[in-house]
């Protein structure tokens, strides 16, 4: 007679093998950090408690007024958008930390004033973008990436109506065709706009509000497959390192430092032994040149 199963038995479990790997959750400032310094996204994304940051940097205080300040004025009444409006909008979500003092932050607000007033009277406020602010996700084989585009907009291409990214730059000059085209983030964007808007989605371009200069690239589809790549590549260094800390190795190890300039303008400089013997930059160091 067939013998039967004891009800004690432990049941065998069933395998995983074959089941896909998790999709790495991402957004372009999450890679940015990796490439930058993987102890960087170690001490923002991985370790918990975080590492205490240093004080809050005033160029970063003046590019989030600015950027909140044309958010606004696109979702002004059409008869209202008009340089005129900025100083309200400006004022009233201006972010104040980081300024060396009074004098140094009301010179900063003045200059960033005047750069969103030329560049406002360079819009036609009849044109409404397809998204400020906004918000595209997709998902590749290994990404499930978001992020969130200054500005999408709908402009006519040769085959019907397409989506451009506009992102806004408020701080070094310089930039040209190269660092748009270089930018990932940029690419990203645009890749997942063509899925969220269902159009094409090629042209990418950097608004340099200082100097009223744009950066243009003309992204083709094997371009902006070349940036997905990478940032593939990425996110599967990122998760073999997490899984060899996981698994007891040393996170020092799996994220190195990465000595260089940036290091002196790093939130966590002060954690970091690399970071330590960078020259320290004052909070406001990056504006100075607007107060005098």
């Amino acid at each position: 007679m067939a013998s039967t199963r004891s009800r004690n038995a432990v049941p065998e479990q069933l395998g995983f093998d074959g089941m896909p790997e998790r999709l790495f959750v991402c957004t372009p400032s999450k890679l940015g950090a990796y490439a930058d310094c993987p102890r960087r996204y170690r001490y923002s994304y991985v370790d918990r408690p975080t590492p205490p940051k240093g004080p809050p940097w005033a160029h970063n205080s003046m590019g989030a007024s600015v950027h909140t300040a044309l958010k606004n004025w696109y979702a002004l009444p059409l008869d209202r958008r008009a340089p005129g409006a900025l100083p309200t909008l400006l004022k009233s979500t201006w972010v104040r930390e980081g300024y060396r003092d009074v004098d140094q932050e009301r010179a900063v607000y003045e200059a960033a004033l005047r750069w969103l007033e030329t560049y406002v009277a360079t819009l036609d406020p009849q044109d409404e973008p397809l998204g400020v602010e906004r918000v595209v996700a997709t998902k590749t084989a290994v990404l499930a990436f978001n992020g969130r585009a200054d500005r999408i907009d709908s402009r006519a291409g040769a085959d019907g109506a397409e989506a451009v990214i506009v992102d806004y730059k408020t701080g070094r000059s310089g930039l040209d065709a190269d660092d748009a085209r270089g930018s990932q983030a940029l690419a990203l964007y645009a890749y997942a706009a063509q899925r969220v808007f269902r159009r094409p989605c090629h042209r990418v371009e950097l608004h340099h509000l200082p100097t009223g200069t744009v950066a243009v690239h003309e992204h083709t589809e094997e371009s902006l497959a070349r940036q997905v790549s990478r940032a593939e590549n990425t996110a599967r260094d990122i998760m073999a390192a997490e899984k060899a800390v996981a698994a007891g190795s040393d996170p020092d190890v799996e994220f190195p430092t990465n000595p260089g300039a940036l290091c002196s303008w790093c939130d966590f400089r002060r954690s970091c032994p690399a970071g330590l013997e960078a020259v320290e930059k004052s909070p406001w160091t990056a504006v100075e040149h607007l107060s005098t």
